[in-house]
């Protein structure tokens, strides 16, 4: 089933998820701007798809600073933008019971990398889809830790859950631009090297943790290409059969009430 959007700039391309859904885009005839910190990665992913439908712009999503200026760039380049896709993460372990381990620059970094980023992200590119008449969407992959958390890395979850609850609300604030479509894609466990043991020490034979890639990928693009606004895949449709859906009901309900206090 080919993708609804033909110009995808996907942040977080270099590995794991983020690589194997621009695969399966460029596949299904969309052209990938991919996104990374890794240039090498990255001249990979083109060279593998050719210059006529992937192109790559290394950027680190972490310098805040810089994004606006990013922003510009991509948006005077590929005018024809259609869909964002905003993937990027990392996770790294956490125990408050040994204070002394916990290293607050590496908390800071994670936050930053799978929350505030994806904020100046949002805010950088809604000017340009907002002046679109036709359908755009931005895509962002939270996790099923967003919704049932992990003990051993707190700080991964809480990021995920404060993006979850940023993207309800940001569904209701675009009600005013309907033809940009919020989508939340929410990955359980998958075999990436997020849980290697260079960057999560305390967890040995990381790569095989989790639903294999390929089949993520399948039941991943298969809910996007349907044009599902939140694509829960593998277990986590379970956490939204069990309570999720009826959460989202109590939030609609909060929603209302607040319309109508206005």
């Amino acid at each position: 089933m080919p993708f609804q959007y033909k110009r995808i700039l996907l942040i977080g391309a270099t590995s794991g998820i983020g690589e194997a859904l621009g695969d399966r885009f460029v596949q299904e005839g969309s052209s990938v701007i991919a996104v990374g910190r890794r240039k090498e990665k990255l001249e990979e992913f083109v060279h593998r798809h050719g210059k006529d439908k992937a192109s790559a712009v290394p950027f680190d999503i972490t310098e805040l600073d810089k994004i606006p200026n990013f922003v510009t760039n991509i948006t005077s380049t590929y005018p024809d933008l259609d869909c964002i896709i905003m993937n990027s993460g990392i996770q790294r372990g956490l125990d408050f019971s040994k204070p002394e381990s916990v290293d607050l620059a590496l908390v800071e970094e994670e936050f930053k990398t799978n929350y505030l980023s994806y904020l100046a992200l949002t805010k950088g590119f809604l000017p340009f889809l907002q002046k679109k008449k036709e359908e755009s969407s931005i895509v962002y992959t939270t996790s099923g830790l967003a919704l049932i958390p992990l003990v051993r890395c707190a700080n991964y979850c809480a990021s995920k859950a404060a993006l979850h609850h940023f993207i309800l609300c940001l569904r209701e604030q675009l009600k005013s631009s309907p033809q940009i479509k919020v989508v939340e894609l929410f990955p359980p466990a998958v075999q990436t090297e997020l849980h290697d043991e260079k960057h999560q020490p305390d967890i040995q034979n990381g790569r095989s943790i989790g639903m294999p890639l390929d089949q993520f990928t399948e039941e991943a693009y298969a809910g996007l290409a349907a044009g599902k606004d939140q694509v829960a895949v593998g277990t986590v449709a379970l956490g939204f059969e069990a309570f999720e859906w009826k959460r989202q009901e109590a939030f609609q309900g909060m929603v209302k009430m607040m319309s109508g206090a206005k």
